[in-house]
């Protein structure tokens, strides 16, 4: 920088930006509080280790001013977004964890094990962005069996939790999920065909890696198309009656099924007045707890599980590398190996899952020569002729050897076949379904 652009620069005001966190590289955190009792906001600053101080402004390098969002952004002021009001000493971990597993208990009827993973989740969405890549929580059930109010109990401690339904409309998601980050809670996640589903899967599809915004075109003010990219990537937590057609967004939730069994007897009817705060005294230790720990928070890699699909792998080991406890992970990590069998055995069960063990038998009795589809049709004709009310026929099962396994077929001494070159990839995917 020549004399004159340093003198430039010297003169030019510093711009006050609004803020609601910021993760420097010199180890500074600075994270949005609200006191809704004063109806003011400010900005929690830790610079040393989880030592902090509360203030109005603070200069960053550039001489800029950090700011807080105002107290009268709609957003704040009616909760929408949950925040602490300033940090309080969170104790050691298993004493935060035990509290936040005791404040569920309280309201919530969730399993034994998945009030834990709850627990511990909870403890990830507020240091989720040390990691790249986050998991996400689902409470699935009919209407009646506490979907819902598991999401306010969960939603009141998790790390700038918004709340959104299916009823909502998608825009503003979009931007609050970029501009505030943190935890997105999202009721009735059953959305209908619509642009509205489209949009949300998007964000759904994305959200679980750092790095993989949403692309939207916003009309600038000079009425120019100007396609903007938005940041989705956060941990979310949502509750659905059912499940998502498409079995890779399906892959991305650690699932709770809710009302399988009776409610506890001891679960409030409505929440009483004492949650709200309990859950900001929570809040403000999980404020305390990222201060102090966010830059010692480190992936895992003992953590990974041997035998589980690698998408599984990836988004839980955020949520493992947070537990010490080795009984503890172990159990987690049982749980999520049942989960994945469980999630092999209904892909089994699919038209291809079906057609393609029909493909492992012809290869096994073929001895290394190439395979008929017809010979493919009459066992798979054997098996699941009831199932699909009569013989499928050999184009039938050639179209979905093609198009759902994307086996390469071709015509040999006049019939079709699926080549013995393709075996290497029936194999493996014959090993991913766990056959």
């Amino acid at each position: 920088m020549n004399d004159s652009a340093k003198v430039e620069d010297q003169s030019r005001a510093p711009v006050r930006i609004p803020s609601i966190s910021r993760v420097a590289p010199d180890g500074t955190l600075i994270e949005l509080v609200y006191d809704a009792e004063a109806r003011k906001t400010a900005l929690a600053v830790s610079r040393f280790g989880g030592m902090w101080n509360v203030e109005r402004e603070v200069r960053i390098e550039t001489g800029d001013i950090l700011v807080p969002y105002a107290a009268n952004n709609n957003l704040i002021a009616n909760e929408c977004v949950m925040l602490p009001a300033k940090p309080e000493e969170f104790g050691l971990k298993r004493e935060l964890l035990a509290d936040i597993q005791a404040f569920l208990h309280r309201y919530v009827d969730l399993s034994p094990l998945f009030e834990q993973i709850a627990a511990y989740y909870v403890l990830l969405t507020w240091v989720y962005d040390a990691f790249n890549e986050v998991p996400y929580l689902r409470l699935r059930g009919d209407y009646g069996t506490g979907k819902t109010r598991a999401l306010m109990a969960l939603g009141s401690l998790c790390y700038k939790a918004f709340f959104a339904s299916g009823a909502s409309t998608v825009s503003p998601i979009f931007h609050v999920l970029n501009s505030f980050g943190g935890t997105l809670i999202f009721d009735e996640a059953d959305l209908p065909f619509s642009d509205a589903k489209a949009d949300m899967v998007k964000v759904f599809n994305n959200g679980t890696v750092r790095g993989m915004p949403v692309l939207r075109t916003v009309m600038n003010r000079q009425k120019e198309f100007n396609p903007q990219a938005f940041r989705v990537f956060g941990p979310k937590i949502i509750a659905m009656r059912g499940f998502f057609e498409d079995r890779a967004l399906e892959s991305r939730f650690l699932t709770e099924e809710m009302g399988t069994r009776p409610l506890r007897a001891d679960i409030p009817v409505s929440l009483p007045p004492a949650m709200k705060p309990e859950a900001l005294k929570l809040r403000n230790r999980l404020l305390h707890f990222r201060l102090c720990s966010f830059f010692d928070i480190k992936t895992d890699p003992a953590a990974l599980i041997e035998g589980i699909e690698p998408r599984l792998n990836q988004i839980a080991l955020s949520l493992l590398s947070l537990v010490d406890d080795r009984e503890i992970r172990r159990v987690i990590q049982g749980w999520l190996i049942e989960a994945n069998t469980n999630t092999l055995s209904e892909r089994r069960e699919t038209v291809e899952g079906a057609v393609l063990a029909s493909v492992v038998e012809a290869f096994a009795a073929s001895q290394a020569s190439n395979v008929p589809v017809r010979d493919i049709a009459d066992r798979f004709n054997t098996v699941h002729c009831a199932d699909y009310g009569g013989p499928m026929s050999n184009k039938w099962v050639s179209v979905v050897l093609r198009k759902t396994l994307r086996l390469t077929t071709r015509k040999s001494n006049g019939v079709y076949v699926v080549p013995v070159s393709e075996k290497p990839k029936v194999d493996a995917l014959a090993a991913r379904l766990g056959m």
